[in-house]
């Protein structure tokens, strides 16, 4: 495998963990308590249907980015 593939790999696997969590944030599945706040920050209740598209969109290009190479290589 080239440091492309791996590079690519890698960026997918990090993009779908990152949307997989937006997403189960955005559907109200997974609450987590503000790390870094400037001001007085609170945490948002209820789901968001903006996070939920957001995360599942980023789901699918990590996969896809993840899945590409041995796709790629069949053909």
């Amino acid at each position: 495998m080239s440091w492309r593939t791996i590079l690519r790999v890698i960026a997918g696997v990090v993009l779908t963990a990152l949307g997989l969590l937006w997403a189960l944030q955005g559907a109200d599945l997974l609450r987590i308590e503000p790390v870094l706040c400037a001001a007085e920050c609170e945490p948002i209740t209820g789901g968001s249907t903006g996070w939920l598209v957001a995360g599942v969109v980023t789901v699918l290009i990590g996969l896809t980015l993840v899945l590409a190479p041995w796709r790629w290589r069949r053909r």
